[in-house]
């Protein structure tokens, strides 16, 4: 079963994981190179580019002087931080769909088959657990924008995706009344509690862009996890006729 439950983790997370970097690269990474330039002070809200125009009349010579320098530079980097960001997200879902399988496997033991149908469900499941309910406490943070204290974030991150990922089996394998309602109430009790928040709001980034970040990040982390329960339950199903 171990091996079973490893190659349909590394098949589901890798082809996940890649699809997930091809939305990244399509929605999201225009926004966090945007709010790069906000946090690095190349840009500033309401005022455009942060350089005076006379500055930059002065050094229009010089810049054109380096401008192919800094192409080829830019190209490499560019090139070898898409790549670090495919890598990224492909170990991410592999660790990802590892935790999913376990899920497929301690179900057999209670004598439920996991299909590639059942598949999507787990994988909705996982990204409510991982992603949707953490980000209604502590939303996906753009560069530029400030956030509460990192470890606190954190804690609460691991909080919520542990009593949520419980509260939804219990809900949607509990065969007592009591099991649903305790369920329930794990879902409800980070929010209850409330996540980490800042004293004042502030950031350089422009609200616009921060909001528009985060609604793709979970648009993006939908369709990423529907395809990693599928591929995860289709290949898990298959090994184990």
């Amino acid at each position: 079963m171990i091996q079973r439950m490893v190659t349909s983790a590394v098949f589901a997370g890798i082809a996940a994981g890649l699809f997930a970097a091809l939305l990244h690269f399509a929605f999201l990474q225009k926004f966090i190179l945007l709010g790069e330039t906000y946090e690095s002070g190349a840009a500033v809200h309401f005022d455009g580019v942060a350089a005076d125009a006379s500055d930059h009349n002065a050094s229009d010579a010089e810049h054109d002087h380096a401008a192919h320098d800094h192409s080829e530079a830019g190209e490499t980097g560019a090139l070898q931080r898409n790549g670090m960001t495919a890598l990224f997200y492909a170990l991410l879902y592999t660790a990802y769909g590892l935790i999913l399988v376990a899920g497929f496997g301690l179900a057999r033991q209670f004598g439920q088959r996991v299909t590639a149908r059942d598949g999507v469900l787990w994988g909705i499941a996982g990204y409510v657990a991982i992603q949707l309910a953490p980000a209604m406490g502590v939303a996906p943070e753009l560069p530029g924008t400030a956030g509460p204290d990192l470890t606190d974030r954190q804690l609460w991150w691991a909080a919520t995706a542990i009593c949520t990922a419980a509260g939804l089996a219990l809900m949607g394998y509990g065969r007592r009344l009591a099991w649903v309602a305790l369920g329930g109430g794990l879902l409800a009790l980070p929010h209850v509690i409330g996540a980490p928040a800042l004293e004042a709001y502030s950031g350089v980034a422009p609200p616009e862009v921060a909001s528009a970040f985060a609604a793709r990040t979970l648009a993006v982390g939908l369709a990423a996890w529907s395809v990693l329960g599928w591929l995860a339950g289709w290949q898990w199903d298959r090994t184990d006729r």
